[in-house]
């Protein structure tokens, strides 16, 4: 590959991790307004289905995409790629229409399953959607394999915002009209198939008039199953984990001796955590993963020393990072949830939920430095294996413990995942990275940041007494702990020198908050 080549893939990388950010934080943030205009109940119903559609939007999204801009790039010309994509395509294809027929017909079975018949109509409308991911999967991977990812950035923020903007309309007409929660949400979910055919509608086309005579692929099925399903598997690891909550938290909560209305709302209570482990992940593994084209470049050109430099920055980075947002997030999680959300429901569950980012972050980062090596076997068996402990052991966890037992069954399955992970990865892998120095003085960071933060917190609430109460005081008071926290994590990890001075460079824009640093010790000095 040449330099010009190589300047391209990284340019192109970076246009998709921009686009994928915003994608991203659209899916998350829209979550806050659309529960305060629905309510409880309302978020349940949108949010007992949603995980079907997230399966689909990652398919659709990443995992696909990315699958097979990988053939498309190997295809030796044009004819070939062409072939590729229409081999691609059919096999998509007919997977979408058993997914869409499995849907129209089984979603009255779905919907029991769930505890609640009147979900059969939103579990048929997001069936719709995918129909459209053929399309959309091969397009976004034809452009990405020819190295032209603007097609593919452009599609998916147009894609989220179209969809945020269905959703959040339609949560406000409802709202307006006296809808029930179930019509506005099939409304609501109506979304992901109206934004499918926008997202379409700005991908340039691919296919050719004439017939391509390129040469065919072999074993592209057990490709596309091992391959393809590893990469979807991971991108859905996440939503196939809020499945599992769809058929077992609600209908735990009634066995364990909850009214059905009561387990519905506490439900849609316990479902306030995704958009915040969402935005929490986000984060850390944008930070982390920008240095995954270049990671891949150094395996291709057998640099192992480079190789293993650059995995143990990407996993150190990802680890500070979750770290610092996950004890922030439960340190500040009354505020939060008060200011979000108009309440303090379900802080408790909503604080163990937000451990699964650290797990989440480290098995995402993982799994990227085996992807740059080809391996897959090792990840698939971690997540199917997280994914069992949590269907078998879920709902009795609920029964037992509330809403926290599905937090806790979460935060195992990953942990599970995560093992399987590590224990299974090279040594390298291991012990380049978890070495104690380095453990030591990132706890040492949490813990005196969560201690400042708490400080903080307990000055302001003696000092101002309707943060325990007010929406507005405690924004007001988040505006003021949050950058207390952050500088002194900030400060604690650069006098300790947690990170080396090359592993923050590698942080985008960190150059401006080390020469920040250094001028503030110098002032200090005099």
């Amino acid at each position: 590959m040449g330099n010009h080549n190589v300047n391209t893939t990284l340019q192109g990388a970076l246009i998709l991790s921009v686009a994928a950010f915003v994608a991203k934080l659209l899916s998350a943030v829209y979550r806050v307004p659309f529960q305060n205009m629905v309510g409880n109940t309302g978020f349940y119903v949108y949010q007992q289905v949603y995980p079907l559609y997230g399966i689909g939007m990652t398919f659709a999204l990443s995992g696909l995409p990315v699958f097979i801009s990988k053939l498309i790039a190997e295809a030796p010309d044009l004819a070939t790629q062409q072939t590729v994509a229409r081999q691609v395509y059919r096999w998509t294809g007919g997977l979408a229409v058993v997914i869409f027929g499995g849907l129209m017909v089984g979603a009255p079975w779905l919907a029991r399953g769930m505890g609640d018949h009147q979900l059969t109509p939103l579990i048929q409308m997001v069936a719709w959607m995918f129909l459209f991911m053929p399309a959309l999967s091969v397009g976004r991977g034809y452009h990405q394999g020819r190295f032209n990812m603007l097609p593919t950035a452009r599609s998916q923020v147009v894609e989220q915002l179209v969809r945020v903007i269905v959703i959040l309309a339609a949560a406000g007409w409802a709202t307006h009209h006296g809808w029930s929660v179930y019509r506005m949400g099939t409304w609501a979910l109506s979304g992901g198939t109206i934004a499918a055919v926008a997202a379409l509608l700005t991908l340039p086309r691919w296919r050719t008039a004439q017939s391509s005579a390129g040469r065919r692929l072999p074993h592209l099925g057990r490709r596309l199953l091992i391959e393809g399903g590893t990469l979807c598997l991971l991108t859905a690891m996440m939503v196939l984990l809020q499945l599992v909550d769809s058929f077992t938290v609600k209908n735990g909560l009634v066995a364990g001796g909850m009214s059905d209305l009561a387990a519905k709302s506490l439900k849609g209570v316990y479902d306030r955590a995704q958009p915040l482990v969402q935005l929490g992940l986000v984060v850390a593994v944008a930070f982390a993963t920008s240095l995954l084209p270049a990671l891949t470049e150094a395996q291709r050109q057998r640099h192992p020393q480079a190789f293993k430099r650059l995995t143990t920055t990407m996993m150190r980075i990802a680890l500070v990072i979750a770290a610092a947002a996950t004890a922030g997030l439960i340190s500040l999680m009354p505020w939060i949830d008060r200011l979000l959300f108009g309440n303090t429901q379900g802080v408790g569950m909503l604080d163990i939920y937000m451990l699964s980012i650290i797990l989440a972050t480290l098995i995402q980062t993982y799994n990227s430095v085996l992807q740059s090596q080809d391996t897959y076997r090792l990840t698939v068996v971690a997540l199917m294996t997280g994914f069992i402990v949590k269907c078998l052991f879920n709902r009795w966890s609920v029964i037992h413990f509330g809403g926290v037992g599905a937090s806790w069954l979460t935060v195992m399955s990953l942990g599970v995942t995560f093992a399987i992970i590590w224990y299974g990865s090279a040594r390298d892998l291991r012990i380049g990275i978890w070495q104690r120095s380095f453990i030591r003085k990132l706890l040492g960071c949490t813990i005196l940041m969560v201690a400042g933060v708490q400080l903080t917190g307990d000055l302001l609430e003696h000092w101002w007494p309707a943060l325990a109460t007010g929406r507005l005081a405690a924004g007001g008071a988040l505006l003021i702990t949050i950058p207390v926290g952050v500088i002194i994590f900030f400060s604690l990890a650069l006098s300790w020198q947690l990170l080396t001075v090359r592993e923050w460079l590698a942080i985008p824009h960190a150059r401006t908050l080390l020469k920040l640093w250094q001028k503030l010790r110098h002032f200090g000095g005099k």
